[in-house]
């Protein structure tokens, strides 16, 4: 009952790449287990889950959640678990380029609501993210300048850079480096170094060691994770690729 449909992986990154799921296709983005430390707070997430629907040509629907679970004695009134980053997104490619099997640049944008937080920001906010991707033999580069209004109705800017080995290899190497502002708050400079495993057609694993600088103190993250993706209607096409879209934001 389930059609097999082609995974790139894209997990574990923060941002994204230009392309969507195809219509009918669903894409299961999960990390069953990610350890992060921030300053002296550590924290495991079970799980970073994302959701993606392909709705029909070029357009799906993103949906994302992380439940963070206090690994250290919970302060007075603190609660354990978090679940934060919900949101619900809509993406489209409005430049079909080399990432559909097409010639140059593939550029799309993604928006949509940042949800209130179970134990974390209980307002809405808004999230636009334009993205730009190129592939070459030797390699592919995602671009990604992310404009957020957060929950405390701050303006956030994210400016990001993913850079992928050869996309036919089995395994790849990737690398991730932003800088994220609050401009009513903290800046984060990150790096992650990591790698993808394409197992099949349908399935991928990855892996990311990421560290970064959030103000003034030091961040530590280990990201393990899988992507699936199956049809959930009549699709003949199994290029289907699937993407990470992360939530970029200060547990502290």
């Amino acid at each position: 009952m389930l059609l097999a449909s082609r995974a790139g992986a894209y997990r574990p990154f923060d941002g994204t790449d230009a392309d969507v799921a195809e219509p009918r296709v669903f894409e299961l983005e999960l990390g069953p287990v990610h350890y992060y430390r921030e300053d002296h707070h550590n924290f495991l997430i079970v799980p970073a889950l994302v959701l993606n629907f392909g709705l029909f040509e070029g357009t799906e629907l993103v949906i994302d959640a992380n439940n963070y679970v206090t690994v250290d004695p919970p302060e007075p009134n603190a609660a354990r678990d978090r679940i934060l980053g919900d949101d619900v997104l809509l993406k489209h490619v409005f430049r079909h380029g080399i990432l559909q099997g097409k010639t140059g640049l593939s550029i799309a944008a993604e928006g949509g609501v940042l949800l209130p937080e179970m134990n974390g920001g209980r307002g809405f906010g808004a999230s636009l993210d334009v993205i730009t991707s190129y592939r070459w033999s030797w390699g592919t580069i995602h671009y990604n300048e992310w404009f957020e209004l957060t929950r405390e109705h701050h303006v956030d800017l994210y400016s990001g850079v993913i850079l992928e080995g050869p996309y036919e290899w089995r395994v790849r190497p990737v690398t991730e480096f932003f800088f994220d502002k609050d401009f009513n708050d903290a800046q984060t400079v990150s790096l992650l170094v990591g790698a993808i495993w394409r197992a099949s057609e349908s399935f991928s694993f990855d892996i990311g060691l990421r560290g970064a600088r959030i103000a003034d103190a030091n961040a530590g993250e280990i990201r393990l994770g899988l992507t699936w993706s199956f049809d959930y209607g009549h699709h003949d096409d199994t290029s289907t690729r699937a993407r990470f879209h992360g939530a970029h934001h200060s547990i502290l």
